[in-house]
């Protein structure tokens, strides 16, 4: 079928789009720490099927300790600073905001990989990386009294999208790490279905270190009581559960199927649409007024992002 990959890319990124709004609706019910020990559980367990039906062992067969390392690191980083600035930032500044905020984990991952890794950084990429900032801020400031710049939004709501974005670029990096380690642990006897499963497995460590953290800074500061208040709530329950299939379920899976079938390039530019996305239900439910500056903005960033894979 001609252009699968791209079809698949706009069917993930209407799943981020999704992700986001049930993300929004679980973190104001439930809480934005409990909505995400519920979230990576329910993804382990759907993990750990998916491992069994594939591959026969509902576990990371063969990650060694390099692995576990590297993808923990990735999934504190990632999963429990990004994911947490994300769903607070929801809370804050709403899911399309927080979405648009993500547009800058591409920078930082570049940024990340030339730190980390000696990942060379081209004049394109800084240009790239200009355009997507220049997006944001058209759409987050404004001229005030005596054409003083603002911000249009709450400056704790920015922090925590630009938090949201370090930490999945940084954690995209530490888990690219974690997965050359992983490879290198297989033997060469393994079967090709093991070798397919290894982002999946991968994604099952993350998910299970995430849970972890989560629960250790819930326990430290509400308390568990709270995660019990929270899975009793049939409402939240339902959210939590729709972002994890949005989310990690068919959304991680579909990105893995998208890139095996479309240029890497055009298919990470595609599955960055959801702030375009989330506009039309953010107006139509949410009765939200939308600028025009706000749309140019969003259109700006997405032309960075891109910019950073096409270029």
């Amino acid at each position: 079928m001609n252009h699968l990959g791209e079809i698949i890319s706009l069917i993930v990124s209407v799943c981020w789009t999704f992700s986001a709004w049930y993300g929004d609706k679980a973190s104001r019910r439930i809480g934005s720490m409990e909505t995400n020990v519920i979230r990576l559980v329910l993804a382990t367990i759907f993990l750990s099927v998916t491992l069994w039906l594939t591959i026969g062992r509902p576990y990371p067969v063969y990650a060694d300790g390099k692995a576990w390392l590297w993808l923990g690191l990735s999934s504190l980083v990632g999963y429990v600073f990004g994911d947490y600035c994300l769903f607070n930032s929801y809370i804050c500044i709403g899911p399309r905001l927080g979405q648009l905020m993500m547009t800058i984990a591409p920078p930082m991952a570049a940024v990340a990989g030339w730190i980390m890794l000696g990942e060379s950084m081209s004049w394109k990429a800084i240009l790239a990386m200009g355009v997507t900032l220049c997006g944001i801020g058209m759409s987050i400031l404004s001229r005030g009294e005596k054409h003083h710049i603002q911000l249009d939004i709450p400056l704790k709501g920015i922090l925590l999208g630009i938090g949201a974005g370090t930490g999945q670029g940084v954690g995209l990096v530490l888990s690219k790490i974690g997965m050359e380690h992983y490879t290198a642990a297989v033997p060469a006897e393994a079967s090709e279905a093991m070798r397919n499963m290894l982002p999946f497995a991968s994604t099952m460590i993350r998910a299970i270190i995430g849970a972890i953290g989560f629960y250790l800074l819930l326990s430290l500061g509400k308390g568990a009581s709270s995660l019990k208040k929270a899975v009793k709530d049939p409402k939240g329950m339902k959210y939590a559960t729709l972002l994890t299939i949005f989310g990690p379920a068919l959304g991680v899976s579909l990105s893995l199927m998208a890139v095996r079938h479309a240029n890497a390039g055009i298919a990470s530019t595609l599955m960055a649409l959801a702030p375009v996305l989330i506009i039309a239900p953010d107006v139509l439910v949410n009765k939200h007024k939308i600028k025009l500056k706000e749309i140019l903005g969003v259109l700006v960033s997405i032309t960075g992002v891109a910019l950073f894979f096409l270029l």
